[in-house]
């Protein structure tokens, strides 16, 4: 009897596994690195209306997959090798374009990979992943639904009519769709777990500092944080672990914490019986800002029905206050647009970039270039980035948000004395209709009121499929943990996805 391992059938379920299946297969030899990224191109191709990529380089990535099968056949086992992903389009990769979603950097090529690319990559001290391509973001990932794209809307693949969410929308319709196992996204306001709800799938935004920002191109520079997002907490917890860890020499905000493994306690973990309790002692922290009104009632029923089963798995629900979550807004559209307008005053068609074709002096290629280069949103936020740290409202506006943000970062050290870990809904509906708020930006900024808090006090937060609302779309349930607790939200959150199957659900046009 022979002892080979039986061939994985390539149309029927190899993009039905998640990060951590089908890097078994590849382990076990049921699959090539080759075969699988021949596999997900021919769907990111089959599934381009979607637009959640920007570019993909078939030859990059096959050869990628080679080395990584070299490795796989040399007897190398490491826990990503082999395994396709692919990036959000403000990581800077050798051998992608890198625009940022934006006219501005339209033919941009960086002569380098940014840190995360690194770290995940199949070069030399990188988990072996094989990158498939680039996925399409908010222009600079300003943005909440991925209608800012310069290029085109990503749709939601639940109902191309609506929006995936944003920035990191490519990341996450990608994932929900089934065209890549998993994806990296950034987070500044929320724009890992936002995207992830509105798209059934999980994300992590780490604590601030946690992956090195080298390489992505800046948003708003104490606020942005990369993080992954793919189908489960285990896949999660498989990628953070290669992302993480500091890099001093190359960002100053990298933490000097060493690299964590994440994932092995998950691994070990199984499921629960119906006695038991594996969540017992953990105490589930309910702000009253968090279900109020301004959230719809679709989504408070499938938030209250995953925190029930947080308490059959022996967790306990606790109330707590986080008193100035309306104040997160303002701050953070004052906080935010300030550094931005800072960090993209170095797009002036000079040294990199769009230029304008027709100019008569240097002012005038300035005005010209950036005005052709920006859209509507990155040059509203500029705008307002610029007037609020310019003489005399400084004070009054920028100086003011910092402090406003030092008392929300202390509201949630009051709330974690009582309290292990906080949760609540990540985003107030469900996905809109693409276009239904392109009218009203300020209506596309209250989509973050759940997330923005945490990621002005630089909290690790996530995102996890919890069930569904009005017109069967997916809702998520947002865990927020106190500094350096990824391991705790990652550990509660698998808990619950070995109890449920929300995570396992996939729209129709991933078959």
């Amino acid at each position: 009897m022979s002892t080979t391992p039986p061939r994985l059938d390539m149309n029927l379920d190899l993009h039905d596994l998640g990060v951590a299946g089908l890097a078994a297969r590849l382990a076990a030899g049921d699959v090539s690195s080759v075969e699988a990224t021949q596999h997900f191109l021919a769907r990111i191709e089959r599934h381009g209306a979607l637009g959640a990529f920007l570019s993909v380089n078939p030859e990059v990535s096959l050869a990628q997959a080679r080395a990584a099968d070299a490795r796989l056949a040399a007897g190398e086992r490491t826990p990503l090798l082999g395994v396709p992903l692919a990036h959000k389009d403000v990581f800077v990769t050798r051998d992608f374009p890198t625009t940022a979603g934006s006219k501005m950097l339209e033919n941009y090529r960086s002569p380098f990979d940014a840190t995360v690319v690194s770290r995940l990559g199949v070069s030399a001290g990188g988990a072996g992943m094989v990158t498939l391509g680039k996925l399409n973001c908010d222009e600079f990932a300003m943005g909440s639904g991925n209608e800012n794209s310069a290029y085109q809307p990503v749709l939601n693949p639940w109902d191309t009519s609506r929006v995936p969410g944003g920035s990191s929308g490519g990341s996450a319709a990608a994932v929900a769709a089934r065209l890549v196992p998993a994806a990296t996204g950034t987070d500044t306001g929320g724009s890992i777990r936002q995207p992830a709800s509105l798209t059934g799938i999980t994300g992590i935004k780490p604590t601030y500092g946690r992956c090195s920002r080298y390489g992505m191109v800046a948003f708003a520079s104490s606020l942005d944080q990369a993080g992954p997002m793919a189908r489960s907490a285990l896949d999660c917890a498989l990628l953070l672990s290669a992302m993480a860890g500091p890099d001093p020499d190359r960002d100053s905000t990298s933490l000097e914490l060493p690299a964590t493994d994440y994932a092995t306690d998950l691994i070990a973990a199984s499921a629960p019986s119906a006695s038991a309790k594996p969540l017992k002692g953990l105490r589930i922290g309910l702000p009253t800002q968090f279900f109020g009104a301004g959230c719809a009632p679709d989504v408070l029923a499938a938030v209250r029905g995953a925190l029930s089963e947080f308490e059959k798995l022996g967790a306990t629900l606790v109330d707590v206050s986080l008193p100035l979550t309306e104040l997160s807004i303002p701050v953070y559209y004052v906080i935010a647009p300030a550094e931005a307008s800072s960090n993209l005053s170095r797009f002036d068609g000079v040294r990199y970039g769009h230029r304008a074709a027709q100019y008569t002096d240097l002012a005038d290629m300035y005005k010209k270039s950036r005005s052709e280069g920006f859209g509507d949103e990155a040059t509203r936020r500029i705008m307002i980035g610029t007037y609020v740290l310019s003489h005399g409202y400084y004070d009054a506006y920028y100086l003011k948000a910092q402090k406003i943000r030092r008392l929300i970062a202390q509201d949630f050290q009051t709330a974690f004395a009582q309290c292990d870990v906080i949760a609540g809904p990540v985003s107030p509906t469900v996905a809109w209709k693409i276009g239904e708020k392109s009218d009203d930006p300020v209506a596309s900024y209250l989509a973050d009121i759940y997330t923005l808090s945490s990621s002005l006090a630089g909290l690790p937060g996530m995102s996890i499929p919890a069930g569904f609302g009005a017109g069967g779309m997916p809702v998520g349930l947002q865990l927020i943990g106190n500094y350096f607790k990824e391991a705790q939200l990652l550990g509660a959150a698998h808990q619950f996805q070995l109890a449920t199957d929300w995570h396992q659900k996939a729209p129709g046009i991933s078959a």
